[in-house]
């Protein structure tokens, strides 16, 4: 149409490009006129037609055109710009079976790594996501898309980065405590727990670190076996065994190793972290390890706020997991 009416297409402005070719060789090119749908898994129940915002977001898993009806015989591609950098996905169907759903899913890992490339950046550093590691912190799934940047950027900075953990404690009040719970109820594995975590969460929000930490570093293990007891005919593992089914069921819940949730890494901070091993002869035991935790050795002066929401925010993890 834009060479029937002496019109040249200027691509340089666009944000999202599509171009459909069809089996007749015409040809749809849709310049920032087509919508897009964003798939998202989000971290609260949600009505449909519900405003969803950035801090909603759970993880991104597909990007698609729901008012463009595509051909099983088409042949499509995309160009889309998201900030300063671009993304470019294709399918020129060869066997014309055009899989759409396919091409959403590349789409969406394709915004994604882009949009959240400073995630992706910053676990791929060893410097900095040891410095996380180390103070118990990680892009835990509730503070992933919110109080997690200022982490982030005080740990490349080569800052101390307990100089901002009272403010994001003090961002965990008692409505946002209770969502975290309600979200924890809609698991079974979780569900059998409840008075055990609703304790935890009440100790939470009266500031009494000592108790949350108590109770759910300890418990994080029984609900890890609780939900590979449900997906193996009632068969429990080993504690080896259950951190490597808490990554796989991630991959698989969210289609990929790469996702928002990053599995892999999440497996790391849970060895080197919440089941980190400790010297009782050197007295290395800190309310980080569940093992000190557990076995009391755990120093006193460890049992801090910050620490007891590092282990709410590990086991709410485990609810996007399982």
């Amino acid at each position: 149409m834009a060479h029937q009416a002496g019109i040249g297409v200027n691509l340089r402005w666009a944000d999202t490009v599509l171009l459909v070719f069809k089996p007749d060789a015409t040809a749809e090119l849709w310049l920032d006129t087509a919508a897009v749908s964003i798939r998202c898994a989000v971290k609260r129940a949600v009505a449909a037609g519900t405003v969803i915002f950035e801090h909603d977001i759970a993880d991104v898993t597909g990007m698609s055109f729901p008012c463009v009806t595509f051909g099983t015989a088409d042949k499509v591609l995309c160009l889309f710009r998201e900030d300063w950098r671009f993304g470019v996905a294709f399918d020129m169907n060869p066997e014309g079976k055009l899989d759409v759903d396919g091409f959403t899913a590349t789409l969406g890992t394709l915004y994604r790594e882009l949009h959240y490339k400073h995630l992706y950046d910053a676990l791929s550093e060893p410097a900095v996501f040891d410095r996380l590691l180390s103070a118990g912190w990680f892009p835990f799934v509730e503070i992933i898309t919110a109080e997690f940047r200022d982490l982030l950027r005080h740990c490349e900075a080569g800052f101390n980065v307990g100089e901002i953990e009272d403010k994001i404690i003090a961002k965990f009040d008692d409505a946002r405590m209770q969502r975290i719970l309600e979200r924890w109820a809609t698991k079974p594995h979780f569900a059998t727990k409840a008075e055990l975590l609703n304790a935890a969460i009440t100790a939470f929000c009266k500031k009494e670190p000592v108790a949350v930490i108590k109770i759910l570093l300890t418990e994080i293990e029984g609900v890890l076996n609780d939900a590979h007891r449900a997906a193996h005919g009632g068969q429990g593992a080993k504690l080896m065994d259950l951190l490597a089914f808490a990554e796989a069921s991630a991959e698989r819940k969210a289609g990929g190793s790469n996702t928002l949730l990053f599995p892999k890494a999440f497996g790391q901070y849970l060895r080197e972290h919440t089941f980190a091993n400790f010297d009782p002869i050197a007295h290395t035991g800190t309310a980080d390890s569940r093992h000190a935790v557990g076995h009391g050795a755990a120093s006193q002066d460890s049992y801090t706020m910050p620490r007891a929401l590092q282990a709410v925010l590990t086991l709410d993890q485990l609810a996007f997991y399982t």
